[in-house]
């Protein structure tokens, strides 16, 4: 019975919260997780990050509990100033979020690669986990809407999800390379599982795939790979996965998630409400409750793909016992 590690692949607020149960579960050092880079964008002369951001602030605990993303105790005097003064203020920036934006593009301008900033932050911020962009170079999301053509923030953030979608791309993705970092974790000797985190597969989790290497390297991988759904009974936890779906014709079911990723996982993860649906499935499936209000639900559910993983690699996986970081 060994301690394996975990990869982890994540957008924002919903994939963080199963990345946050494995943080509390395994042992130091041994999860990674691998953020979605497609929503990055400058703004006011700043790079955002707003994925990452997410992911360090979650895991270390500081992430603003009502919102979901920020930081919590944060104070807004910058963006009442920036209003003030009438500045674009579509895009929350406060106070302390607003000094890694800063340093992110000080460093990034002096030739540092995005991977060793984000690394550096996460060993400052106490991390357990390591946290890796799914690129050091540039892919943008971009938004084909009954609006317009929009870069994913305008979108998500500016027009609050609310244009209908026709199509999604990923500037630059063509031209990306993986990060070395995360493809090197995927290939390490105790690797137990990598678990495509309950993200919106179209707007946070294909943006990775889109890069060239990341399917042949999760393909290789001897490890198991499992998606864990981001809808429970037809509808998405939180987020735009189901309108988008609507939109784009496709029927809002976990049966079309795990299609979506037909060729790259080896199980699939369905909550209690869909349990029916896994007959239907080509793979094989596991069932949980995968509602995620609590810090317990959360490292549960993690516990419970581990176990899920183990059986389909044939081999004990335990995980570590340690309590880990985040919210209660």
């Amino acid at each position: 019975m060994g301690t394996g590690s975990v990869v982890a692949l994540s957008g924002g607020i919903g994939g963080v919260k199963l990345a946050l149960g494995f943080q509390g579960i395994c042992a130091p050092g041994a999860l990674t997780v691998v953020v979605n880079t497609g929503d990055d964008f400058e703004h006011l002369g700043l790079a955002i990050s707003p994925d990452v951001d997410t992911t360090l602030y979650t895991l270390a605990g500081l992430a603003n509990p009502q919102l979901g993303w920020g930081r919590d105790g944060e104070t807004w005097n910058f963006m009442a100033e920036l209003e003030r003064l009438g500045g674009e203020s579509w895009f929350r920036l406060g106070d302390k979020d607003l000094a890694v934006h800063v340093e992110r593009t000080r460093r990034l301008a002096k030739g540092e690669p995005l991977s060793e900033i984000i690394g550096d932050f996460a060993r400052r911020l106490g991390l357990a986990a390591r946290v890796l962009p799914m690129s050091n170079d540039p892919v943008r999301t971009i938004v084909e809407t009954a609006a317009g053509t929009l870069s994913f923030q305008h979108y998500f953030v500016r027009e609050r999800c609310e244009p209908a979608v026709a199509t999604i791309r990923f500037e630059g993705a063509p031209d990306a390379r993986a990060t070395p970092a995360a493809l090197q974790a995927l290939e390490r000797q105790d690797l137990a599982a990598i678990v495509i985190c309950p993200s919106n597969p179209y707007l946070s989790v294909d943006p990775i795939l889109a890069i060239p290497g990341w399917r042949s390297a999760l393909q290789s991988s001897g490890a198991p790979v499992i998606a864990v759904s981001p809808l429970i009974g037809g509808e998405a936890v939180k987020g735009p996965t189901a309108k988008i779906m609507r939109e784009l014709k496709l029927e809002v079911s976990p049966l079309t998630v795990a299609r979506h990723y037909a060729g790259i996982i080896g199980g699939f993860v369905l909550d209690e409400a869909d349990a029916a649906l896994a007959s239907r499935l080509d793979v094989p499936v596991h069932v949980a409750p995968t509602l995620m209000r609590t810090r317990a639900d959360k490292e549960r559910l993690a516990r419970e793909v581990l176990d899920f993983a183990s059986a389909l690699h044939g081999r004990s996986i335990r995980p570590h016992g340690g309590s880990g970081r985040g919210e209660s």
